[in-house]
């Protein structure tokens, strides 16, 4: 099994879809082994954003980023990366499709309620950001026979 990072931003907790965006991963079949709620600081934002160090919205990415709590989750399951990214929707909710969670609940670049990490490198590094080993869980659920051929 594969895991990746999932963040509600911002926006997504104050507009109050946090649960829509977990029950959305769910109800795909992913398990959730890890979650908290948190603000963010600018160290770590920095660290999180650090790719984009260099480009002209670094920083207003990291004034918001830090405006207001996320939630940040690993989720797991088979080719959970690529799966994410596709319930997720295209990085401009302009152009994420119909049933994608940017796609319904977002209409700016700059307020797309939701992170995912885009890579298997990506998701190891982001997960080591925000959560401690023995944050994160391991545990059988019924319903993977259901979710999962063997």
């Amino acid at each position: 099994m594969e895991r990746t990072f999932v963040m509600v931003k911002p926006d997504g907790v104050q507009r109050g879809l946090a649960g829509e965006i977990i029950s959305r991963l769910e109800r795909k079949g992913l398990k959730l082994v890890a979650m908290k709620m948190l603000r963010i600081s600018k160290e770590l934002a920095e660290e999180h954003y650090a790719e984009h160090k260099a480009k002209p919205f670094f920083s207003s990415l990291v004034a918001y980023i830090t405006s207001a709590p996320v939630v940040a989750m690993v989720v797991e399951g088979k080719n959970a990366v690529k799966v994410v990214r596709k319930l997720v929707g295209a990085t401009n909710p302009a152009e994420a499709e119909p049933g994608t969670i940017r796609g319904d609940f977002g209409l700016d670049l700059g307020r797309n309620v939701v992170h995912a990490s885009d890579s298997i490198a990506s998701a190891e590094r982001e997960i080591k950001l925000f959560f401690r080993e023995e944050e994160i869980l391991s545990y059988r659920r019924e319903n993977d026979v259901w979710v999962y051929e063997k």
